[in-house]
């Protein structure tokens, strides 16, 4: 098991292994991540890049006491896909006959019905209140932002920020 928090050390220290092993160990689930974000696979490859090219350059920025090295990686290529996602403005057609078969879907529970019933994150969520779960779940899921997310729940944005910010504190408890 790769040592993360060793490999971005090695990493600001200019250790091309270290980049390669944290690529041989992430990149992979970096991809689903972005994909889930940005719905397109050579977006999230690039997005996956862009994010190894951040962490080769910003290796020396991550501070442990902050959190975990990994979750300090995944922030990386969130934000990236995020970024892709607002800056280009791409947007992908949808076929008429698509529309109401969308309209009826609920990606947030095909999540949460997609994550394993037996792993320690589906336990920490269920243990949140509908909401603040449905709130993490669309924003660090789903990708959006805390604006879209209070204009889906029609809700206040800033009670949706409180919602995450509560539920976060909860997992974060929870996993810790």
């Amino acid at each position: 098991m790769l040592d993360h928090a060793e490999a971005l050390k090695r990493c600001a220290a200019g250790d091309q292994a270290a980049l390669r092993a944290l690529f041989s160990e992430e990149a992979g689930r970096m991809i689903g991540i972005a994909m889930r974000i940005l719905r397109r696979r050579d977006l999230a490859e690039e997005a996956v890049q862009d994010a190894f090219v951040l962490i080769w350059r910003k290796a020396h920025t991550y501070i442990p006491e902050r959190g975990s090295a990994r979750g300090w990686i995944y922030t990386i290529v969130r934000n990236r896909a995020l970024n892709i996602l607002r800056d280009a403005r791409r947007e992908t057609p949808t076929l008429p006959e698509d529309i109401d078969t969308l309209r009826e879907a609920d990606p947030v529970a095909a999540t949460w019905e997609g994550l394993d019933e037996a792993s320690r994150l589906r336990g920490c969520l269920s243990a949140l209140d509908e909401v603040k779960r449905r709130c993490i779940l669309m924003a660090y899921v789903m990708g959006y932002s805390h604006g879209e997310i209070a204009g889906r729940l029609d809700a206040p944005l800033g009670t949706v920020k409180a919602w995450v910010r509560r539920g976060l504190i909860a997992l974060r408890e929870c996993l810790g």
